[in-house]
């Protein structure tokens, strides 16, 4: 499992740097160093300076996913996965009800509410989502992969 640097969402000071916000398969690959996870996302993610988020809506997705026998951890990172997310350095993004409601206007080009929340975020807070997910790209937000 990997380890790097979680604190909070974005302030204003941060405006300057880089920063990303990772999809859930972002994040477990990137936790797992799994080779799924492209070259060019790992380097950022990895870079010094870069900002990295992960979002309370990725927690939920795989609690939700965890419970329902739908995505396999191993069992150290099924159990402290908090811990082992706040040991990386990463930092939290909550979820707002200004999150919330920005869905509302994104079109139905993807049915997932998870990614519809991640996008949301993503253009509320400037923050470029880590995904190989091809849908996204069809929403005005900045992807990397």
């Amino acid at each position: 499992m990997r380890s790097m640097r979680a604190k909070s969402s974005p302030t204003k000071s941060d405006a300057s740097a880089v920063q990303l916000l990772l999809d859930t398969h972002a994040l477990i690959w990137w936790l797992l160093d799994d080779r799924s996870l492209s070259r060019k996302a790992r380097a950022a993610i990895s870079q010094p300076g870069i900002l990295v988020f992960v979002s309370a809506v990725s927690i939920v997705e795989i609690g939700i996913k965890l419970s329902i026998n739908k995505l396999p951890l191993p069992d150290e990172l099924d159990r402290d996965l908090l811990d082992v997310i706040a040991a990386t350095g990463f930092r939290w993004l909550p979820v707002t009800p200004e999150h919330g409601y920005a869905i509302r206007h994104l079109p139905w080009q993807h049915r997932d509410p998870f990614d519809r929340l991640l996008i949301a975020q993503s253009r509320l807070e400037g923050l470029t989502i880590v995904t190989n997910d091809p849908a996204i790209r069809r929403y005005p937000v900045d992807v990397l992969w």
